[in-house]
């Protein structure tokens, strides 16, 4: 069996005719777009009753009442987690700023408040920063497939950490995923259904218009690009701005390659290459330093890539007290997500396994002022969202994928492949899925973001992301880790805030770097574009 590489982006379906202002911040006039293409009429937006989410809160807190199904809008509803926090300059304040956090599964409503000052400052000052728990997640109407957190736990215990090594670790896997889909077809099946991107993306309009605004401003992440590349597709019309951060490739999420039609989907986004780089460019720049500034150092890059190897050989064969081989790939692959302090705390944990010792739990920073800052948020409710969008390969196949994943992506390959594995069994499909054109021209360009060294986003998969879009703007930030927005960068905050606030693109190919690179003291700041000085770019005008 062999892994071909990534497709180019690639065009299917209709393009819906649509002829709009796309090179103006200007809003336009009221008018939506059925899945198809064909105008469906405006239901009520939902009622917003703003107040504080706890007393002295900054943030305020609301439930929106949306349909289940949108073809059936008299039918049942459910609910939405909404939070609000507003804008530091009212005087100057533009608009409303709708933040998705990725996932699938991520709760808004926990992780706004969590990574508020995460984004730029005059956009703070400039937007209401809107998210919300999207359907099926955390404290919005939740997929919740369990009787209690018992038997949650139980089934979590019932399958290997990190991915199945072993034929019997296979087998475990295959029958708690098969347990899974049974609890979860008994327990609320019409929902599990209705919880697809598109019906997200329909969630999200229904927001926009609650909050009176004509168009959509919106910074999404990893996950929450293709909700933005859904939404852009679905209301092109609609789009003000749009920020679309760490990029899935929107065809391989929904469609097999035509190359090798059983790929997972995160063999089809490039995921496990470039997990693959990004944990070698981890262990070459812990190689590159020293004991006191990376604590898995070794001596050399090389040195310190063979004292990884023999480290998940031996845990292979010894894993410590929790800490198998999987279990360390798959933290070590997760650990990359943030550069400041992940990749410190990373190298601290490998150096302790290292020396045979356990590494310390890590200590987490308090929960937001929110009502629930800590919603259930089992698998179950990634799956729901993530399975019935996208197609998956046979549960049989799934050993002899990672394993080919393995010869061109190592460690990494396997943790990707292994990270869908989920889905064969899963026993709903999206009632109304979203699966293209995705070239439908926008009101407004969208920008592009993407990180060279990602260790769960491809570069790739952002190239393809501004190629397929209709009219879009790539923006490279030369640095590491998943997401400009938690691996800040000056450069790039400087190019988003005059997008969002005066629809000004970077120019063709500007790239930037990371303010504080790897592995380097914290007063070491640069931010600037690559071959300039800060905030300045490279590329050029059109």
């Amino acid at each position: 069996m062999h892994i071909s590489k990534p497709r180019a982006g690639r065009r299917g379906g209709l393009v819906v005719v649509a002829v709009m202002a796309a090179c103006s911040m200007a809003l336009t006039a009221p008018g939506l777009a059925g899945a198809d293409g064909r105008p469906t009429p405006e239901r009520p937006a939902p009622t917003l009753d703003w107040e504080p989410c706890v007393k002295g809160s900054p943030f305020d807190c609301a439930t929106a009442k949306v349909p289940l199904d949108y073809d059936d809008p008299h039918g049942r509803t459910i609910e939405l987690a909404v939070v609000k926090r507003e804008a530091a300059d009212p005087s100057r304040r533009i608009g409303t700023l709708f933040f998705n956090p990725g996932g699938p599964g991520g709760p808004g409503t926990v992780q706004m408040p969590q990574n508020y000052e995460s984004f730029p400052r005059e956009v703070r000052e400039r937007f209401d920063i809107v998210s919300w728990d999207p359907r099926g997640i955390g404290n919005s109407t939740a997929v919740n497939c369990f009787a209690s957190e018992e038997e949650a736990a139980a089934w979590n215990a019932s399958r290997p950490a990190g991915f199945p090594v072993t034929a019997q670790e296979r087998r475990a896997t295959e029958a708690a995923y098969e347990e899974l889909a049974r609890f979860c077809e008994q327990k609320d099946p019409e929902l599990l259904r209705h919880v697809s991107t598109a019906d997200t993306a329909r969630d999200l309009d229904h927001l926009r218009r609650a909050v009176g605004e004509p168009q959509l401003t919106y910074y999404g992440i990893s996950y929450g690009t293709y909700l933005g590349a859904t939404y852009a597709n679905l209301f092109p019309d609609k789009v003000r701005a749009m920020v679309l951060d760490a990029n899935w490739d929107p065809n391989a999420w929904t469609d097999f390659s035509d190359d090798d039609p059983w790929l997972s989907t995160f063999q089809r986004s490039g995921a496990d290459r470039s997990g693959a780089a990004t944990l070698d460019r981890f262990l070459t720049l812990c190689g590159s330093t020293t004991t006191a500034h990376c604590a898995f150092f070794a001596g050399s890059p090389q040195a310190t890539r063979n004292k990884w190897d023999r480290l998940t050989q031996r845990l292979r064969k010894h894993p410590m007290d929790g800490w198998t081989y999987a279990a360390t790939v798959s933290n070590a692959v997760t650990g990359l997500y943030v550069v400041h302090p992940g990749w410190t705390d990373l190298a601290a944990r490998l150096q302790d396994l290292w020396e045979g010792r356990a590494p310390e739990p890590p200590q987490f920073p308090p929960p937001p002022p929110v009502p629930n800052p800590n919603p259930y948020l089992g698998e179950e409710q990634a799956s729901a969202v993530f399975c019935g969008d996208s197609p998956a390969p046979p549960f049989g196949d799934y050993h002899a994928l990672a394993e080919a994943s393995a010869v061109r992506a190592g460690d990494a390959g396997r943790h990707w492949t292994w990270a869908s594995a989920g889905c064969p069994s899963w026993p709903a499909k999206a009632a109304d899925p979203y699966r293209g054109p995705w070239n439908t021209p926008t009101a407004n360009p969208i920008l592009v973001v993407a990180n060279t060294y990602d260790p769960s986003t491809s570069l790739w998969a952002s190239h393809a992301m501004a190629e397929e879009l209709g009219d879009a703007r790539l923006l490279t930030l030369e640095g590491e880790g998943h997401t400009a927005l938690f691996n800040p960068s000056s450069c790039v905050q400087e190019y988003e805030s005059r997008y969002l606030i005066d629809g000004a693109l970077p120019p063709v190919g500007a790239t930037c770097r990371q303010d504080t690179p790897p592995f380097s003291d914290p007063e070491h700041e640069d931010g600037g574009a690559t071959g300039k000085g800060k905030g300045e770019t490279t590329g050029t005008t059109s």
